[in-house]
C-alpha cells in the first residue's frame, strides 16, 4: 500500500472516530442542552492548541455482547493544549459513547494524562459527563476508578486538579472530583450523588428529583462539593480560564505575575467601608478590592458559608490568598462550614506558594447545640491547623473585632502569623465588652441604685482597658496599629520582605489534621 493510500486510510479512521457515538447520540447530546465533548475542550483551550492522544484506543471487555461493539475512543477525549498559553493537559468524558461510561481503557487513557501531567508539572483538567461504571466489565471499572482516585491523591499538592461537572456524575466516580482542588458545576446539567433517585426511593421511599438531590445549586449552596456556580457552559469555561490566571502550573512555581494596579480608590474608599458601630454589617469584599490591584477579587465558594469570603487577588502584580469574615453573614463568626471553607483553601495556597492575607471582624465560634452536634470542635480546629502548618507569607488585620478563640483561629501571632496589624478601632479580648462587663462587674451593677447606668459605665470601662488594639499592641501580638488607608501599604511591604521566608518545622513523615 503505498504512503498516500496510508494517509487517506488514517483520516478515514480518524473521522469515523471523531463521529463518537454517532450522529443520533450527539443530536440527543445537543438537545439536553449540552456541547459535545470534544466541542468542551475547543471551547475551553486556545485556539488550535489541542492536541490529542489515544484517539484509537478501544475497550477489551468481550461479555454481555461487548465483544461486537465498536467504542470510539472508548468514550473519553484526552490530550493536551493551552489556556492563555500555559500548558495543561485534560480530559473529557464523552457522553455519546455509551453514555460515557469507564470501563479499563476509557480509565487507563485518564490514569495515563494524568501521569503526563504529573511528569510534565501542568495543571489537569477533567470534564465529567458519565454513567459511571461500566457494570459489563465488572471490577475491571472499579479497578480503574481506583487507580484514577490514587493518582488524584499523589497529584495532590504537587499540580493544580480541576474538575468539571458537565453531565451526570454518580456512585464511585464523584470522588475523583471530590479529591481535586476546584469543582466547577452549570445549573441544569451538573449532577453530583452517591446514591440516585430510584436508589433512595427503593431503600428508604423518599422521593427527590435528581436536580433536588445532587443538582448545581444543592452542590454550591448546601453540601460545599462545589467551588464555582455557573449559568451556562461558555460562563464555566471563562472561570476556569480565569483561575487558570491565578494559580501557579506546579508546587514548584509561583502564580505567573501581571503588570501591577492602584487599586480603585475612588470607587472603594478604605477608611468609609467599616462602620464603627461593631454590630453594623458591611460587606467584606469591599475591604478587599480597596486594596487588590485594579480592585479585582476572584471569589472561590462564593454561595456556601458566606460568613466567611475566599478567593484570590493580586497585589503589585502578585497573587495573594484572601480569607476574611463576612459580617453581612451571621456576623461573620467561624462555624463548622465556614472553618471547613477557609481551612482548606489555606492548605491549598500554602501548597501553592501563594502568600495569605487574613482580614478579621468576628465575635467568635457559632454557639448552639447544633454546631456542638455537628463537631464544631473537630472542624474549627481544621482551621488552627492550616494556619499553623502553613508557611507561606502569613499577614493579618484586625479590622474591627476580635474575640475569643476566633482571635486566636484568625492567623493570630500566636499561630506564627508573619506580621499582625490592627485598625484603631479594633477590639480584641475574650469576649464582648458588653457580655464581659456584665459577667466581671456583675455585683457592683446589681447592687448599684442605676443598674443600667453602672452596666454603661462597667462597659466603657471595659473597653477602654481591654477591648483595643494597644492591649495587644503593647505585649507584641500586634506589630503595628494603623489607619486604614496605610493597610495595602504594610501589607505590600509585608509580601515584600517575606519572600525569602524560612519557617523550618519539625521533621516528620506528615502531621495528623483533624480531618
Amino acid at each position: 500500500m503505498s504512503l498516500k493510500r496510508k494517509i487517506l486510510e488514517l483520516q478515514m479512521k480518524r473521522e469515523k472516530a471523531l463521529q463518537g457515538g454517532g450522529e443520533k447520540a450527539i443530536e440527543k447530546q445537543v438537545a439536553m442542552g449540552k456541547m459535545t465533548a470534544r466541542e468542551r475542550i475547543i471551547t475551553l483551550l486556545d485556539e488550535n492548541s489541542f492536541h490529542e492522544y489515544d484517539l484509537f484506543v478501544e475497550h477489551e471487555a468481550r461479555d454481555f455482547g461487548m465483544d461486537g461493539k465498536i467504542l470510539h475512543g472508548d468514550g473519553v477525549i484526552t490530550g493536551t493544549g493551552t489556556i492563555y498559553g500555559a500548558p495543561v493537559c485534560i480530559y473529557a468524558q464523552d457522553f455519546t459513547v455509551a453514555g460515557g461510561s469507564l470501563g479499563l481503557m476509557h480509565a487507563r487513557k485518564i490514569t495515563k494524562i494524568m501521569d503526563h501531567a504529573m511528569k510534565m508539572r501542568v495543571p489537569i483538567i477533567g470534564i465529567n459527563d458519565s454513567g459511571g461504571a461500566r457494570i459489563q466489565e465488572g471490577v475491571n471499572s472499579l479497578a480503574g476508578y481506583g487507580e484514577i482516585f490514587y493518582r488524584n491523591t499523589m497529584a495532590s499538592g504537587v499540580i493544580p486538579q480541576i474538575s468539571v461537572i458537565l453531565g451526570p456524575c454518580a456512585g464511585g466516580a464523584v470522588y475523583s472530583p471530590a479529591l481535586t482542588d476546584f469543582v466547577f458545576v452549570v445549573e441544569n446539567i451538573s449532577k453530583m450523588f452517591i446514591t440516585g433517585p430510584e436508589v433512595i426511593k427503593t431503600v428508604l421511599g423518599e422521593e427527590i428529583s435528581m436536580e433536588d438531590l445532587g443538582g448545581a445549586r444543592v452542590h454550591s449552596e448546601i453540601t460545599g462539593n462545589a467551588h464555582f456556580f455557573a449559568e451556562s457552559e461558555i460562563e464555566c469555561f471563562d472561570q476556569i480560564k480565569k483561575l487558570i490566571t491565578y494559580i501557579p502550573w506546579n508546587n514548584g512555581q509561583k502564580a505567573r505575575p501581571f503588570e501591577p494596579k492602584e487599586p480603585l480608590s475612588n470607587k472603594y474608599k478604605i477608611d468609609e467601608i467599616v462602620p464603627g458601630n461593631p454590630k453594623e454589617p458591611y460587606d467584606v469584599r469591599d475591604v478587599i478590592r480597596a486594596i487588590t490591584d485594579g480592585s479585582e477579587f476572584f471569589e472561590i465558594m462564593e454561595l456556601w458559608a458566606r460568613n466567611i469570603v475566599i478567593g484570590f487577588g493580586r497585589m503589585n502584580g502578585e497573587t495573594i490568598g484572601f480569607v476574611a469574615n463576612q459580617p453581612m453573614y451571621l456576623a461573620g463568626v467561624l462555624d463548622v462550614d465556614s472553618s471547613d471553607k477557609a481551612a482548606r483553601f489555606i492548605r491549598y495556597c500554602d501548597a501553592f506558594q501563594i502568600p495569605i492575607v487574613t482580614l478579621v471582624d468576628l465575635p467568635g465560634y457559632l454557639p448552639g447545640v447544633d454546631q456542638e452536634h455537628a463537631g464544631v470542635i473537630r472542624h474549627g480546629a481544621k482551621l488552627l491547623y492550616a494556619y499553623s502548618e502553613a508557611n507561606v507569607p502569613k499577614m493579618t488585620v484586625i479590622l474591627r473585632k476580635a474575640y475569643g478563640g476566633g482571635y486566636i483561629a484568625m492567623n493570630s501571632r500566636h499561630l506564627n502569623a508573619d506580621f499582625v496589624f490592627a485598625w484603631p478601632g479594633a477590639e480584641i479580648a475574650v469576649m464582648g465588652p458588653e457580655g464581659a462587663a456584665n459577667i466581671i462587674f456583675r455585683k457592683e451593677i446589681t447592687e448599684a441604685k442605676d443598674p443600667e447606668k453602672m452596666r454603661k459605665q462597667k462597659v466603657k470601662e471595659y473597653k477602654e482597658k481591654f477591648a483595643n488594639p494597644y492591649v495587644a499592641a503593647a505585649k507584641g501580638y500586634v506589630d503595628s496599629v494603623i489607619v486604614p488607608r496605610e493597610t495595602r501599604k504594610f501589607l505590600l511591604h509585608g509580601i515584600e520582605v517575606s519572600k525569602n521566608k524560612v519557617d523550618r518545622k519539625p521533621i516528620k513523615k506528615h502531621g495528623i489534621p483533624p480531618f
